[in-house]
């Protein structure tokens, strides 16, 4: 959890062609995507300002290799993606209007497969002392009033278990259908928001689909999804699940700055590599985010969980039993910080519903981290609090 003015050491290389350029920033331990950047204008600059320019240099540059086209225009956040040859990237990057630019990253989703054992999240989290036959307790009313922006593969929406509570939001994928070709979207959306495997029972899904049938995309389709949410979000009661990743961007940390300003909890995955410190990827790494690792049905950190002193707080995130794709019944078993961090959306979601004191992202992270239940998981810790997600029932 960062609100503040916090450093943290990233892998990101800092390029400037001369003292006035503004700088072209690429990451180390990324998978860049060819000619496709991000450009983050000036404070109090728009697009209007600028597309007129980025036309004439467009114009001036077409025929230097891949013509430059706009890909994507965000709202909330004064920035558009594009694809550009080197020779227009050159005269972007010297604009006065431009703050930065960042090239382009692959994102992809934070889960391990397993087989389908039965599944425990559910009871782990409504009670301190660990007892996993016992039944999950909640309030009637959990997430009652609460929409929770799932930023994923999509949602199948007509899953039985949303009882007609889910819909298809926003598909940033290009030429795909409008649903979730994957599985993970919906999975997440369940445990969020099910009725029989979801922790806040009442809330409205809304599937925001920025990743392939293959569980990939870009970072540019991921600031497109959070764009589109902060306009709508704002002013309401609503979360943010993102069970996703990749290398550091200063784009999208600063996109989910924009969610957070905008009064929206944004819960996020650490990340599924043992070795990894959270704080080094995106949007894991960002201000304004609360970061969840994953533990397993023993309370131990699970064998995949990224850690670091980013991580927020630990919830079950191993054989997690959901909603699935292929028939508006099918059920999955998957483990991963993917399946983390909707149970602790799910738990943002029933508190936004039950407390009205609760009217800021920092006073949902707090009580989160007021309510948890401290000193129990057991294994390397790497920095991360020794923190487990409990409901509050």
């Amino acid at each position: 959890m960062k609100y503040s003015g916090l450093l943290f050491a990233v892998c990101v290389a800092v390029f400037a062609s001369s003292s006035d350029a503004a700088p072209l920033i690429k990451s180390n331990a990324g998978q860049p995507i060819a000619d496709s950047y991000i450009v983050v204008l000036k404070e109090g600059k728009t697009l209007n300002d600028f597309i007129p320019t980025f036309e004439d240099i467009a114009k001036r540059q077409n025929g230097r290799g891949r013509k430059p086209t706009i890909s994507r225009k965000y709202q909330a956040f004064q920035a558009f993606s594009a694809t550009v040859n080197q020779a227009a990237l050159k005269e972007i990057l010297a604009s006065e209007d431009v703050d930065y630019v960042e090239q382009d990253q692959i994102v992809t989703i934070n889960t391990q497969q397993q087989n389908s054992p039965p599944s425990w999240g559910l009871p782990r989290i409504s009670q301190h002392q660990r007892n996993l036959a016992a039944p999950y307790f909640y309030q009637d009313q959990a997430g009652s009033g609460v929409t929770a922006y799932v930023i994923d593969t999509g949602v199948n929406a007509g899953h039985t278990d949303f009882g007609g509570r889910a819909t298809m939001g926003a598909n940033f994928i290009s030429g795909s259908a409008n649903t979730d070709e994957n599985g993970h979207g919906t999975h997440v959306a369940g445990t969020i928001g099910g009725t029989k495997y979801g922790v806040a029972k009442q809330a409205r899904i809304v599937g925001v689909k920025v990743l392939n049938a293959q569980g990939s995309g870009s970072f540019s389709g991921i600031i497109a999804g959070m764009d589109w949410v902060a306009q709508r979000g704002r002013g309401t009661k609503a979360v943010v699940n993102m069970s996703l990743g990749g290398g550091k961007s200063t784009s999208v940390d600063q996109a989910v700055g924009r969610l957070f300003s905008a009064g929206i909890p944004v819960i996020v995955a650490a990340g599924n590599d043992p070795n990894a410190n959270a704080c080094n990827g995106s949007p894991s790494g960002a201000q304004g985010a609360f970061v969840v690792a994953a533990s397993d049905s023993n309370d131990r950190v699970a064998s995949f969980s990224s850690w670091g002193t980013c991580v927020d707080i630990y919830a079950p995130g191993v054989s997690i039993t959901s909603a699935w794709i292929g028939s508006s019944t099918a059920t999955k078993s998957i483990s991963g910080t993917s399946m983390a961090s909707p149970h602790v959306a799910g738990v943002a979601a029933l508190l936004l519903s039950v407390d009205a004191s609760l009217t800021s992202p920092n006073a949902v992270y707090n009580k989160l981290i007021q309510i948890a239940t401290n000193g129990v998981i057991t294994g390397n810790l790497n920095g991360s609090p020794n923190r487990l997600l409990y409901n509050g029932v």
